[in-house]
């Protein structure tokens, strides 16, 4: 059975892009426009991954996050964002609400690939 991967970004070609690369690789894909969405569709999804961007309207990606860490069978769930911030208090504020890695926009689909397989295992 593939993994399971929700990429979480409110650009639909950013959105196309992880989604093909990850396909690519064997993992199956559940696309969310933002944090909101993200979170009305994980229950019952069999998610292994959350990747999220950070700035999106309705509900950003640091909002997702602690929304998701609140939840039980999400604490320990890999999240990483993928955002084209790269300042270190906004990584900082990540961390402690429970990121667990950051990769920064523009990315290559080998960077994503070797951040999915080092946190999914």
């Amino acid at each position: 059975m593939s993994k399971k991967i929700i990429t979480v970004d409110d650009s639909a070609s950013v959105r196309q892009m992880v989604a093909f690369t990850l396909k690519g690789a064997g993992y199956e894909v559940l696309e969310c426009q933002d944090g909101q969405d993200a979170l009305n569709k994980i229950n019952g999804a069999g998610a292994q991954m959350v990747i999220t961007d950070l700035n999106m309207p309705n509900m950003n990606g640091l909002e997702l996050i602690k929304a998701l860490r609140a939840k039980a069978e999400y604490k320990f769930m890999p999240i990483v964002f993928l955002t084209t911030e790269s300042q270190a208090d906004k990584k900082e504020a990540a961390k402690a609400a429970g990121a667990t890695g950051w990769i920064v926009k523009p990315f290559k689909p080998d960077q994503l690939l070797a951040v999915v397989k080092k946190v999914l295992g």
